[in-house]
């Protein structure tokens, strides 16, 4: 007899589908499938399963394991892994969300197939549990009917103490809740309900809750049924939450709630919906006091922060005309110029070097005239961001751009009534200038991000240390933006040109230092007042201030101590050198006497220097820097040199050696 266990072992496996096992498959009344959990997919499935899932068996067989139990995948493979190690295996509560939105909930028992039935196969029984339950139900009843009238008894208290437990739930819930029907009908009201509306239950249930408590926006507008969040839930089937709505009491008085609308469900199918709601209307109330408290603090914050910044930052001095230092005959005519135009309204533009107090004319002219009361703002036109540039003139609304958290006041705003000064202005960008030329000629501007236009009254003083005439000439800058600040032009003088000054200044200064220092009172001598005099102070007064503090903190003995490299006027080239006049100090108690020096006069001395710059720049063929440069041939600073070319305005391209030359 032929050996029959080789031939069972060579002979193809019987294809699972094939024969009786079919059969069998398709007619089993349990929804079973077989899937590949390597493969991730579905290979068989009988009608039953196809019922269970809500789609054609052979639609079924199509589809992955993993589609079936969106948001399951490690429940699932939790159970496909027990059942691949144990070979069989249960589970509970494996949800399914069929194609027409409904939900089951099902029971699986997994079983290994064998190796021979074509793979790692795993065949799956699946178990709707809410028919499991209802069969369990009807059992049971059975059972009862079967044990007699004893039994149902029992049961019926059984239920009895159910429903006497969730009346004591709901009784002592300290929420209001109440249930509403598919038609909007009430069906239950706790206590708690009862006590927050001032109705009876017995009132409420049974009519349409909407129309008796939520008919009405807090505003006193109708609220349709259809936008009812409330409806909505069980229209939907979602969960509504709501943070501030109000529902009318019996009495008529709106009280603010948040709520929450969960969804009820009866074997798949919405049914109507449970409400759960508190009384917010104190703590609306104490949030609403809490905003408005904040705000009023925010509004007092930004006010002393705008004093701070505009209002207090003032030199104050007793005996000099309009704080402003000085006795050269420049400062006294820049004094008569505030006179003049501090009274009027029209624009003022500043000219002069850097550190020359073109800060200090704009706030004199500001506490001259009839906007005094109100604030001089400032704004360092060279610091701001082109992209900043609206929202810092203009302000902006909260949303306006990225960043923009709330609403910000602008300049032009902050200065309303007042003086805007318009620092370093000839660094706007030339793009960027008809927006200011704009609010300039009309008095409107609006908030980036709003379309609402205001109406500003501010009275514009600009600065510059720039030549603007030629900006405009190189279309740097707007003629027509230059003509509307130039209506009143003053030209701050640098320190070099009222050299006479110094004294005064520096005594200003050194005072002012020691009582913001807190350190013992010091004087200048007149070495020290010849050492000042005889610097070209290419930083003007600014540097000056700075030079008398660091004196100030290096003070020894009761002697300042002064680390500035003092340099000599430069020579003139060629010819012989000028003589070099020591002018006493103004206001000092001893007159210096200098017979043997010659005179000489401002004019004689800005020519002198004008001559010796052009030849020495004429001999280095135009170069200032660098060993072979001008400045080294004065035995000069570069930056000095470049400030005297700026105030003699003496180009040093004329002077360069064509290439070749």
């Amino acid at each position: 007899m032929p050996d029959t266990s080789a031939t069972r072992v060579n002979r193809p496996p019987v294809p699972l589908a094939a024969g009786l096992h079919r059969l069998l498959f398709q007619a089993a009344a349990q929804p079973m499938l077989v899937f590949d959990p390597i493969a991730d997919r579905i290979l068989l499935a009988n009608p039953a399963a196809g019922r269970l899932y809500g789609m054609p068996a052979d639609t079924l067989a199509a589809l992955r394991m993993s589609e079936l139990h969106a948001g399951q995948m490690p429940a699932l493979v939790v159970f496909t892994e027990a059942v691949l190690d144990k070979g069989h295996a249960w589970t509970r509560g494996m949800a399914i969300t069929r194609p027409d939105g409904s939900d089951v909930v099902a029971e699986y028992d997994g079983t290994r197939l064998p190796p021979d039935a074509g793979g790692t196969l795993i065949l799956l029984v699946a178990t709707d549990q809410d028919d499991r339950h209802r069969r369990d139900v009807d059992a049971e009843a059975d059972a009862y009917l079967k044990s007699g009238i004893a039994e149902w008894r029992r049961v019926e208290r059984f239920f009895r103490d159910v429903e006497r437990q969730n009346q004591l739930i709901l009784r002592a819930a300290g929420e209001g809740i109440y249930g509403i029907n598919a038609d909007g009908h009430t069906t239950f009201v706790n206590p708690a309900a009862e006590r927050l509306l001032g109705w009876r239950a017995e009132e409420l249930v049974g009519h349409d809750m909407h129309g008796m408590v939520h008919h009405t926006h807090a505003d006193g507008s109708h609220y349709p049924e259809h936008e009812c969040p409330i409806y909505a839930a069980f229209r939907e089937g979602e969960i509504r939450h709501v943070e501030d709505e109000v529902f009318w009491c019996r009495d008529g008085r709106p009280i603010r709630v948040e709520y929450t609308s969960t969804p009820i469900r009866d074997r798949g199918m919405v049914v109507g919906a449970v409400i759960v709601f508190r009384d917010v209307t104190s703590r609306r109330e104490a949030e609403e006091r809490l905003h408005a408290a904040l705000a009023e603090v925010d509004a007092l914050r930004e006010r002393l922060e705008r004093e701070n910044a505009y209002l207090l930052e003032e030199i104050r001095t007793e005996v000099n005309h309009h704080h402003i230092i000085g006795r050269n005959a420049a400062i006294q005519k820049i004094a008569q110029q505030i006179d003049l135009v501090a009274p009027t309204d029209a624009n003022v533009l500043i000219t002069g070097e850097s550190g020359t107090g073109k800060e200090l004319i704009a706030r004199a002219i500001h506490e001259a005239g009839r906007r005094s009361h109100r604030p001089l703002i400032r704004v360092n036109c060279a610091a701001i961001p082109r992209e900043l540039f609206e929202s810092e003139f203009f302000g902006h609304v909260r949303g306006a751009f990225t960043g923009a958290v709330r609403d910000r006041v602008g300049r032009f705003e902050l200065a309303d009534g007042g003086t805007l000064f318009l620092d370093e202005v000839g660094e706007i960008p030339l793009e960027l200038q008809g927006k200011l030329l704009r609010v300039l000629q009309e008095g409107h501007f609006e908030r980036v991000g709003e379309e609402r236009t205001r109406a500003v009254d501010v009275r514009i003083v600009a600065a510059t240390n720039r030549d603007l005439k030629d900006e405009v000439r190189r279309g740097r800058f707007r003629e027509d933006l230059y003509f509307r600040l130039n209506v009143f032009p003053i030209e701050s003088v640098p320190l070099r040109e009222r050299l006479d000054d110094v004294p005064l200044l520096a005594a200003h200064f050194l005072a002012q230092t020691c009582r913001r220092l807190n350190i013992p009172a010091l004087k200048l001598t007149r070495g020290d007042v010849e050492r000042l005099t005889g610097y070209d102070w290419p930083g003007n007064v600014r540097e000056l201030e700075n030079v008398i503090e660091r004196a100030a903190i290096l003070a020894s003995g009761g002697r300042l101590r002064f680390d500035l490299e003092m340099r000599d006027p430069p020579p003139a080239i060629p010819g012989p050198a000028s003589p070099v006049a020591i002018a006493p100090m103004a206001g000092a108690a001893e007159t210096a006497t200098a017979e043997s020096a010659a005179i000489i006069t401002e004019t004689e001395r800005r020519n002198r220097d004008r001559q010796a710059i052009e030849a020495a720049l004429s001999r280095c063929g135009g170069r200032i820097y660098g060993p072979a440069g001008a400045a080294a041939l004065l035995d000069l600073p570069p930056t000095t040199l470049a400030s005297r070319l700026r105030a003699l305005r003496i180009d040093a391209r004329r002077f360069k050696t064509p290439a070749g030359g």
